[in-house]
């Protein structure tokens, strides 16, 4: 796959780029350059990362950083077996816990909420950080919302974080959750309170509780640019009404004349 000549692969992480070094330089730079493609694609295009991801792996299968790089792409696209299998390959390679929470959920997308739950209460997820940790709790809340358990879905997501006033990389994302379920639970006015919280901690607009708040107060939002195209339709169908009376009154002259001659005739 084409790779612009402006992405060098210098542009990685560093500790990805040390993972790299045990490989022939050329072939370091191949694999950089591929895996730069897939983070920069990643969200706005998975499947063309999802491509590069396949390139990377190819050349560099016994890479760990490779093969998570290749979960994550695989993940964004839906593809959870696949997933699932690169991020434990990733992990025996590397040794660590932190992505435990995902393999988690790739356990969700493959219609096995129980699994996840299961890896929830793991010892595993003791040794995440505190960012792992609340990933855990909202991939947990979510088995239990997959098996209809709304009320323990909302017990496990209230947590000394959801309650904490700071604001952290992770916090919008928790009231979030915290709110849809409530929502899901019929507890629209508490669910209010949650999404306006969100909406608070969220600074980068990694959800749509702004939309979710306006669902809720009744707001309806109107695409400026349909109205316009509707108007310049209204404006076109007025101006052509006349013209086709005109038309149709000259062809009424017309028949009118036929008429005259004939009868002159």
């Amino acid at each position: 796959m084409p790779i612009p000549p402006e992405v060098t692969g210098e542009e990685i992480d560093p500790d990805v780029r040390q993972e790299l070094m045990s490989l022939p330089k050329g072939l370091a730079d191949d694999v950089a350059r591929n895996l730069v493609m897939v983070a920069q694609l990643i969200d706005e295009d998975p499947e063309k990362a999802y491509g590069y991801s396949r390139v990377a792996l190819r050349l560099a299968s016994r890479v760990a950083a490779v093969r998570e790089a290749a979960g994550f792409a695989a993940y964004a696209n839906q593809k959870y077996s696949e997933a699932l299998a690169e991020f434990r390959a990733a992990r025996r390679m590397s040794g660590g816990v932190d992505l435990w929470p995902v393999m988690a959920d790739c356990e969700r997308g493959l219609g096995r909420p129980e699994r996840a739950l299961a890896m929830a209460g793991e010892p595993e997820v003791q040794k995440l950080d505190k960012a792992g940790q609340v990933e855990m709790r909202l991939v947990a809340a979510g088995a239990r919302r997959d098996m209809g358990q709304l009320d323990a879905a909302i017990v496990t997501l209230q947590s000394p974080e959801l309650a904490s006033s700071a604001n952290h990389p992770w916090t919008a994302r928790l009231r979030y959750a915290y709110a849809d379920a409530l929502l899901a639970a019929g507890r629209e006015q508490e669910a209010r309170e949650w999404f306006a919280k969100a909406l608070e901690a969220d600074k980068d607009g990694a959800t749509d509780a702004s939309d979710r708040l306006a669902e809720l107060d009744g707001v309806e939002f109107v695409d400026a640019f349909e109205d316009e195209d509707e108007d310049e339709t209204d404006a076109v169908a007025s101006d052509a009404g006349p013209a086709d009376e005109r038309e149709d009154d000259e062809d009424d002259e017309d028949e009118d004349d036929d008429e005259r001659q004939g009868d002159a005739g």
